[in-house]
């Protein structure tokens, strides 16, 4: 190659270094080779589906909610995580703190001349149980116990230690207690249950693994000895120090000691009556066998 080649290549290198890199950006077609379309102005000339012409939303696709990213919705895409196994069959207890429950009290919401169970509190209005969603009732949790200072009497289904010694440092009487689903429905909305003209359901015993919390007396289980709850009350006084009051000479001890039936899931109704609201009265079973089945 002589000299003058060689000179060329160099120049040739020299001139890529200086020009911008080659893309569709700064390419165009050979001369001759576009041919610039004319549209007319009929009927349909203005009608098309670019950025910012008139239809362009109307006659949009949009991808069905779970499959943007591909044909395959989102939940079959990715591998199958096993901490997440039968998380449909897990109980759900919202919570509801000891301080909304005291504002619920001095807002005359809650009267607590009255026992107070889950029914009590959703018919205030300020608390929402939804059985369809897997919950099955109260979570009272310790957030303002130490300004709590309504003596009550109440029915929840979990309840931690601190709560159970906030209420009963004021004289209160604090239950532990499970309903099964079909008595969460009644129980959640009792009109919607009484006119449906129903009987009232039996309530079922707890499942195995929630056998243990509901028969224990440290955590006030309705299934548990009257005896071993007194003596837990006694201990749990005198781990957070404060003098148990005697239940027995207070002025509302028949009001306190007011508790449901393990079958029971109303106070004062029986399972198998039947509340006809239109007519304001109770239908009770007079067949043998049926007093047999909700016998209490």
């Amino acid at each position: 190659m002589g000299s003058v080649g060689k000179q060329g290549i160099d120049k040739a290198f020299a001139m890529l270094r200086t020009l911008p890199r080659v893309c569709l950006g700064n390419i165009r077609n050979c001369i001759g080779a576009e041919k610039r379309v004319r549209r007319g102005r009929g009927q349909h000339g203005g009608n098309k589906h670019g950025a910012g012409n008139k239809g362009s939303g109307q006659r949009q696709n949009y991808m069905r909610l779970g499959y943007e990213t591909g044909n395959n919705p989102f939940y079959l895409r990715f591998s199958w995580e096993p901490y997440f196994k039968e998380h449909y069959l897990r109980r759900q207890y919202p919570p509801l703190s000891l301080l909304k429950l005291q504002k619920m009290i001095d807002t005359d919401r809650l009267d607590i001349s009255q026992p107070i169970d889950l029914s009590v509190l959703c018919n205030t209005g300020l608390y929402v149980n939804d059985p369809e969603s897997k919950q099955f009732g109260v979570q009272l949790t310790d957030e303002g116990a130490d300004i709590f200072k309504a003596k009550v009497n109440i029915e929840v289904q979990w309840a931690p230690e601190p709560v159970i010694a906030a209420i009963e440092r004021n004289g209160g009487v604090i239950t532990t207690a499970f309903y099964d689903k079909d008595c969460l429905f009644a129980v959640v909305n009792p009109k919607r249950a009484y006119e449906k003209r129903e009987a009232i359901p039996r309530r079922q015993l707890p499942p195995e693994d929630a056998i243990e919390y509901y028969t224990s007396a440290a955590s006030r289980g309705y299934l548990a000895d009257p005896e071993k709850i007194s003596w837990e009350r006694l201990v749990l006084a005198q781990k957070y120090g404060y003098k148990l009051p005697v239940l027995e000479e207070d002025p509302d001890y028949e009001m306190l000691m007011q508790r449901k039936d393990p079958r029971q899931i109303f106070l004062g109704l029986e399972p198998g009556w039947v509340v006809n609201l239109r007519d304001k009265c109770i239908l009770k079973p007079t067949d043998e066998q049926l007093k047999q089945f909700y016998k209490t």
